[in-house]
């Protein structure tokens, strides 16, 4: 029968081995050490990583008028119309619906020509003149669109209403208004979740003297 054999007893010249325990206890030790000594010794890369994240984007002075008035004021260059008008200017009847220029919610007028505000970039306005729902009255005196809209009874909920006058004044400015279908053809742009197409295009029709 086959005498199972004991591993030979460590010489006394030989040093012993450290057991598991001990070993996971030095690793850990040393493991720390290393991540303090870092922490320690690299606090300059780390705050100019830091101070490299948050650095400010490019910005630009724009000129422009808004509603009869003069606006001199910087904005970073990525910033749109849209935002500039209600996060800066604090023209809020401009709606933000899908911000990506499917709905017309943010319909306003650059120089007599309607445009999405969610797509025009503030920086590229120097010099224009913007209009929004706020100047499209006269003081108390509404514009004549605007009180087609009230006679019409042409909305709802009233969110895309500011962008459905706004599309109708440029429509009317533009003489797109020869017919119904023209009208509807050239406000196509301008979503009313409501359903009130047919009292939007009474309204335009109003106001051009046809109703």
């Amino acid at each position: 029968m086959p005498v199972e054999s004991s591993p030979p007893p460590a010489s006394a010249d030989s040093p012993a081995l450290p057991s598991r325990r001990t070993f996971i206890a030095v690793s850990g030790a040393v493991g720390g050490a290393v991540v303090v000594s870092g922490l320690l010794d690299g606090p300059s890369a780390l705050a100019a990583e830091t101070a490299s994240a948050v650095e400010a984007p490019p910005s630009s002075r724009v000129s422009l008028t808004v509603n009869g008035k003069h606006r001199t004021v910087t904005v970073d260059n990525r910033t749109s119309l849209l935002d500039l008008l209600r996060e800066e200017l604090d023209l809020t009847g401009t709606k933000k619906g899908c911000n990506a220029g499917a709905c017309g919610a943010c319909t306003v007028l650059v120089d007599g020509r309607r445009v999405n505000s969610c797509l025009t970039l503030a920086v590229r306005l120097e010099g224009a003149h913007v209009t929004t729902i706020e100047g499209l009255s006269r003081g108390d005196r509404l514009h004549p669109l605007q009180q087609a809209f009230i006679d019409q009874d042409a909305f709802q909920c009233g969110y895309c209403t500011p962008g459905q006058i706004m599309s109708g004044a440029g429509c009317i400015q533009e003489g797109h208004t020869g017919s119904a279908d023209e009208i509807r053809e050239w406000m196509s742009g301008n979503i009313c979740r409501c359903g009130c197409y047919v009292k939007i295009v009474r309204a335009v029709e109003q106001t051009v003297g046809r109703k």
